[in-house]
């Protein structure tokens, strides 16, 4: 096992590195200039040589990436051309609101996607799924900000259920301390704060989790659907088990797999859907410190963002692939 995980963490290098390529390249191909970025109105040739200068932007491209790989090796991920902050830094302050996000979004996903699949795969071909079906099919259809700006349309504006934006009401001043505003409101032992961060949270996980909360369903459904079709299924009955027991022990178990996998890699489109989420209801998140970043052409805190989320990306996969030792014996690694 630790042989086989050494030698996925060292796989993963030429991963991380022809992404950084790809990635330096692309948002320097991106229309506009930084240094237009910062001086804004008051931009003159003389003043974008000069900043360009600072930049190190008037350097060959092959030596700015030399210095920025550099750089990354000693856990330098570079600094914000527009506030000067290490990227790094910035990245860590706004990082525990998206995975608070992604948290809630994943919990809707799996907590309501497997029931659905399981429901639909007992009642196969009637009318429970085909409403499960239908369901997933919207989840899936309905992009992302489509469904945001809808809901924020019937739940916040017409029918003021839930709040739009935000994370926290500011007049609750509530004191962050790990930057997790439902942990801070617990060990702030304020149950007001909690309840309004939750209600904050609502709309955009549901968003958010909504494609997830589909592939699951689906995935769930037929996974469980071949399983059951299976010989030792058949005999388990047949011996006179109970439903419970053959559901339990010999269904869901072997069904497990494939769902853990499409788990593990939702994980990936979660944090590339934050982007867009966190957009649409102005969630303090790194998704909109990237929108901003990719719109003030600020190259470190753009390349060093979306290298972190790939590395992260790489981990969950590898848990994900040792986890299936625990979930199926008979699989082991060489």
């Amino acid at each position: 096992m630790l042989k086989y995980i050494v030698r996925r963490l060292i796989g993963a290098i030429p991963v991380l590195i022809g992404l950084s390529i790809i990635l330096f390249l692309f948002v320097r191909l991106l229309p506009g200039d930084p240094a237009i970025a910062i001086l804004g109105q008051h931009a003159t040739p003389a003043l974008i040589l000069q900043v360009h200068q600072s930049l190190g932007l008037d350097l060959p491209i092959w030596v700015q990436y030399i210095d920025y790989v550099g750089g990354l090796l000693h856990g330098d991920f570079g600094a914000s051309f527009i506030n000067g902050r290490p990227v790094l830094e910035d990245f860590l302050l706004r990082f525990p609101a998206t995975i608070e996000l992604t948290v809630a979004a994943l919990i809707f996903a799996v907590g309501l996607g497997i029931p659905l699949g399981r429901l639909a795969a007992r009642h196969p071909n009637g009318w429970i799924d085909g409403i499960v079906t239908v369901i997933s099919l919207f989840g899936i259809s309905v992009p992302i900000f489509v469904l945001g700006y809808t809901m924020v349309f019937i739940f916040a504006v017409q029918l003021h259920w839930l709040p739009a934006t935000s994370q926290i009401d500011a007049r609750l001043q509530l004191p962050l301390v790990t930057n997790f505003v439902v942990i801070d409101a617990i060990l702030a032992g304020r149950p007001d704060a909690l309840v309004d961060a939750l209600k904050h949270l609502v709309l955009p996980a549901i968003a958010l989790g909504s494609i997830p909360f589909a592939i699951i369903t689906r995935i769930t459904r037929a996974s469980v659907l071949d399983v059951t079709n299976e010989d030792y299924v058949r005999t388990a009955r047949a011996k006179g088990l109970t439903e419970k027991r053959v559901d339990s022990r010999h269904i869901m178990r072997n069904a497990w797999l494939p769902v853990t996998t499409i788990i593990g890699l939702e994980v990936g489109g979660l944090l590339g859907g934050a982007v867009i989420t966190e957009t649409v209801f102005s969630w303090n998140g790194v998704g909109s410190w990237v929108v901003d970043a990719i719109q003030n052409h600020d190259y470190f805190v753009v390349q060093s963002s979306i290298l972190i989320f790939a590395l992260i990306f790489l981990v969950v996969n590898l848990v994900v692939d040792i986890g299936y030792a625990f979930l199926n014996p008979r699989i082991r690694y060489a």
